[in-house]
């Protein structure tokens, strides 16, 4: 057990006779952790641009709940009354009245 450890440690695994076997496992395993590594930055930047887009989306929303609270306060009655005041512009004094057509039957 002792002599199969300091073997190991040694590396002498890396230059006995059947190495090329060894080697080719080495490899290997050290492709699927370059894969695994590469996979787990990509699923990373994946996370971090799917929260940057769902900052930009809360933004993007309070600014149309702004833009929608502007539009409504521009169509109340006493905005367009002051706006049109200004181009002069007034309410009339005297109410409308009906125009009734009397048919000629």
């Amino acid at each position: 057990m002792r002599k199969g450890l300091l073997d190991i440690l040694k590396g002498k695994f890396l230059v006995s006779g059947d190495a090329p076997k060894n080697w080719i496992f080495i490899i290997f395993t050290s492709f699927l952790a370059a894969v695994m590594i590469a996979s787990s930055h990509g699923a990373d930047s994946k996370v971090h641009q799917i929260a940057a887009l769902n900052e930009e989306v809360k933004e993007l929303r309070s600014e149309f709940i702004d833009g929608q609270t502007d539009v409504q306060k521009l169509k109340l009655e006493s905005e367009i009354l002051k706006t049109v005041r200004e181009d002069g512009l007034y309410p009339s004094e005297t109410p409308p009245y009906k125009i009734r057509v009397k048919s000629a039957e």
